[in-house]
């Protein structure tokens, strides 16, 4: 009588422990790989300029604007072009943090697994919210 409910044969006791002791490395790993790609992305961050080096824009893995740079340009230019300039060129800059963070997570813990798809598909569609025609011409 089969008492496996037509699983796999029960395992003898070496053959379990060894493949918990496989399920632990494979688990130790994904931790370590995650760790590694959570350090990496707390300390991503992206610069962009646009075209006439008038505005210089850092976003860090969030999206979120941690420096600016204004050049002396600016003072020749109405002030609606420098600030669709300054948001062109943020987004430029969240479009290229998100396939930086997107390689990160791929060079971390990989794009095999459904997880390791989602965070890398959440963190593309939030960094990448931008309407199609807000997109800088130069990105």
């Amino acid at each position: 009588m089969d008492l496996s409910g037509g699983a796999s044969p029960l395992l003898e006791p070496g053959e379990a422990v060894e493949r918990m002791a496989a399920w632990k490395d494979r688990i130790d790993r994904l931790a370590t790989d995650t760790k590694a790609m959570s350090d990496r992305l707390g300390e991503l961050r992206v610069t962009a300029a646009d075209d006439n080096r008038m505005v210089e824009v850092t976003v860090d893995a969030q999206g979120a604007l941690v420096d600016i740079h204004l050049g002396r340009r600016i003072q020749q230019v109405e002030p609606d072009v420098v600030a669709r300039t300054i948001m062109a060129t943020i987004r430029a800059a969240r479009l290229r943090t998100a396939d930086r963070a997107q390689e990160i997570i791929a060079e971390t813990v990989g794009t095999d697994s459904p997880a390791a798809r989602a965070i890398a598909a959440q963190v593309g569609d939030r960094l990448r919210d931008t309407a199609p025609g807000d997109r800088p011409e130069w990105s």
